[in-house]
C-alpha cells in the first residue's frame, strides 16, 4: 500500500522568510524530521543569525524576494527540490483608510503576494515529483477588523492565488496556511507595552485562551508539505479566531 502521509527525512525544503518567526519555528521543525533545509531571506543579517539556530549544514541565501531577477537566479542555483514554503513579510502596518496611502497599499503586497507569485513562478520547473508548496495568508479576510483593509484584502488575494495555483501547476500541491495572531517579530513596529496587551487580550478571547506560537503553526506548514491528498486548500491555525 502506498504510504498516505509521508516523513520529510531527507527531503530538501526551500523556505523563504525561513530566518524568523513562523519561517524559522517551521524550519526548525522540517530540520528535527530529517530535512535538508534551505532558507532565504532579504537581509544577510538575518540569514546568519538563523543559521546559528539550525542544524550544520543547513543553507542560507541572501536575495531581494521583490526582485525577480534575484529570485530566479536564486532557484536556478539550488537546483532541484522537494517543497517551497513562503513565510516572508515585512513588519505588520496596520491603519484606517484614511491615513493609508495608494503606494503604501500597494507596497504592503510587493512581498507578501507578488513576491510569492515571483517565488513560485521560477520554483514549481524545480520541485521534484510528489513535492509541494505551501504559501501564507491570514484570517484578516475572514474576520477583518477597523483598520485593516489593506491585510484583509491581501489575505484574500492569497486564498485565491494558492486556489489557481493548485489546479494550474498540478500534480504540484499548493496550499496555504492562514493564521491568527502568532507572537512573532511581525508585531515588532508596536511597543512593548502595547504588544504585550495585544496578547492578552486576544488571548483571553479566544476558546483556546491564549495566543498562538510560531511552533503551533509550523506543524501545519509540516502537514501540508506530508500530506500528499491535500492541495488547493487554506488550513487556519487561529486558535478559534473566526468562531468568535
Amino acid at each position: 500500500m502506498t504510504s498516505i502521509v509521508k516523513s520529510l527525512n531527507g527531503k530538501k525544503i526551500v523556505l523563504l522568510g525561513g530566518t524568523s518567526g513562523i519561517g524559522l519555528a517551521t524550519a526548525q521543525a522540517a530540520a528535527a524530521e530529517g530535512a535538508q533545509v534551505i532558507v532565504a531571506s532579504s537581509r544577510q543579517d538575518s540569514v546568519d543569525r538563523a543559521l546559528e539556530a539550525l542544524p550544520a549544514g543547513t543553507q542560507g541565501h541572501a536575495a531581494n524576494l521583490t526582485d525577480e531577477t534575484q529570485v530566479k537566479a536564486l532557484f536556478d542555483g539550488i537546483g532541484d527540490f522537494d517543497h517551497l514554503v513562503f513565510t516572508a513579510g515585512e513588519t505588520l502596518a496596520l491603519a484606517e483608510l484614511d491615513k493609508t496611502t495608494v503606494a503604501d497599499a500597494q507596497g504592503f503586497f510587493k512581498l507578501r503576494f507578488w513576491g510569492a507569485f515571483t517565488a513560485v513562478k521560477h520554483a514549481s520547473a524545480h520541485i521534484r515529483t510528489g513535492g509541494s508548496i505551501v504559501l501564507t495568508t491570514g484570517v484578516a479576510g475572514l474576520r477583518p477588523h477597523k483598520g485593516w483593509s489593506v491585510a484583509a484584502s491581501l489575505c484574500t488575494a492569497m486564498e485565491g492565488l494558492t486556489r489557481a495555483l493548485a489546479v494550474e501547476l498540478a500534480p504540484i500541491r499548493v496550499n496555504a496556511v492562514s493564521p491568527g495572531v502568532i507572537r512573532t517579530p511581525l508585531w515588532a513596529g508596536m511597543t512593548e507595552q502595547d504588544r504585550e496587551a495585544l496578547y492578552r487580550h486576544v488571548g483571553a478571547s479566544l476558546p483556546v485562551g491564549r495566543v498562538g506560537e510560531a511552533e503551533d503553526v509550523a506543524q501545519t506548514y509540516l502537514y501540508l508539505m506530508r500530506n500528499g491528498f491535500v492541495t488547493g486548500q487554506i488550513s487556519i491555525v487561529d486558535g478559534g479566531t473566526v468562531l468568535v
